[in-house]
């Protein structure tokens, strides 16, 4: 097979791939998660990149939500728990340095509620693996890529396929998003850098998944005309993100 046929080959798979999950994505009719009370002012969104910058002006007008291990820089911000944390699933139980960073970094703390991504076992199971960590929530909900789909559909308006890797986004923009539909008046976002390698609880410099996704649904987010911004300042120079500051604070 040559090179062309290869590549035409591998297109028209990765095509089949997208409109069998589109179909089980309408098949599926999930609801898109919302914020239980909606956010009535900025919120702040807090990634696991080394580098992470608290923004200009917080205070208790901002919700938070953190993704995976982040806390580990939140705790050295004063703040005790988010309002929302979103968890992938291998963390729980997975084996390897990265879930096992992510767990040592969420030892003792807690969180509103926390969101777990595609969850393959019972919720007694998941509970216990928590607990296991003294992971602490005060309500805790599961949701599946089709739910995170659903989300994008609701904000962004249209699909977004999670059929392969290279489609997919992740779980920082999520939080994005849910931000966004829960009614955050402007997002910040930190510690969220598609460009960067390893992690804030952990120096294994591992680089990150989806970056190219992720990058585009952040500049469309941003030409839809939504209030989203970083208060990392090599992040808003490298991806054309605003700068934070705390004159955009709304009374």
């Amino acid at each position: 097979m040559s090179g062309g046929e290869v590549h035409w080959y591998a297109w028209l798979n990765r095509l089949r791939r997208s409109w069998r999950y589109q179909l089980a994505y309408r098949l599926a009719r999930p609801q898109a998660p919302k914020h239980p009370t909606p956010f009535r002012g900025p919120a702040l969104i807090v990634g696991s990149a080394p580098v992470s910058n608290l923004p200009d002006g917080f205070d208790s007008r901002f919700a938070v939500i953190c993704v995976n291990g982040s806390q580990a820089a939140t705790a050295g911000w004063g703040i005790d728990a988010p309002d929302v944390t979103f968890l992938q699933f291998n963390q729980v139980e997975g084996k390897g340095e990265r879930a096992v960073a992510v767990r040592r970094a969420l030892s003792g703390k807690r969180c509103g509620i926390l969101y777990v991504l595609r969850w393959p076992r019972s919720e007694t199971r998941l509970r216990e693996g928590l607990a296991a960590f003294d992971y602490g929530f005060n309500e805790l909900r599961l949701i599946n890529q089709y739910h995170r789909t659903r989300l994008a559909d609701v904000v962004l308006g249209r699909v977004v396929p999670e059929s392969d890797n290279e489609s997919k986004f992740s779980n920082g923009v999520t939080a994005v998003l849910y931000a966004i539909h829960s009614g955050a008046t402007d997002v910040i976002i930190t510690g969220i850098d598609p460009s960067s390698t390893g992690h804030v609880y952990n120096d294994l410099k591992m680089q990150r998944l989806h970056a190219d996704t992720d990058v585009k649904i952040l500049m469309e987010l941003l030409e839809r005309g939504f209030r989203l911004y970083t208060s990392d300042p090599h992040v808003a120079e490298s991806t054309g993100l605003p700068l934070w500051s705390k004159k955009e604070l709304r009374e």
